[in-house]
């Protein structure tokens, strides 16, 4: 029997929208507002859910501390209060779509889990607007 846990965190991040192999037409049209080249930013929010057996010794999927630590270090100290294109690795050469944001912040998280544990994100750029990965 498979439980699934959920951490709810927040960044504030700047972005730009921008294919740097398009024009600046192109960009403009595709990205719209978006593609601003002074930056917009968002508040996101974010839900990591991880799901799997309930260990028989503790009672816990995964100890929630330790996943909120865990979350603090890797996503939000790593994202809040930056501009992703400009203060990231993750986004040098990677489009900060929401989408391609979602997949990165599983990737970084997938590889500090359990393998026995599911992972899946979700990434609220808005609170109308949101994504998930795995879908």
């Amino acid at each position: 029997m498979n439980v699934a846990v959920i951490r709810k965190a927040h960044f504030n991040a700047a972005h730009r929208l921008h294919n740097p192999a398009w024009s600046d037409e192109r960009n403009r049209e595709v990205f719209g507002l978006c593609n601003n080249p002074n930056w917009h930013g968002h508040n996101y929010e974010l839900e990591v859910r991880v799901a799997g057996p309930i260990d028989p010794d503790t009672g816990m999927v995964v100890d929630l501390g330790w996943l909120a630590d865990l979350v603090k270090k890797e996503v939000e100290l790593r994202f809040d209060h930056k501009n992703l294109n400009l203060d990231t690795d993750e986004f040098k050469n990677l489009n900060p779509t929401a989408e391609n944001i979602c997949v990165v912040i599983w990737q970084i998280l997938r590889n500090k889990l359990p393998e026995k544990l599911d992972l899946h994100i979700r990434l609220y750029e808005t609170p109308r607007n949101f994504v998930e990965f795995p879908a």
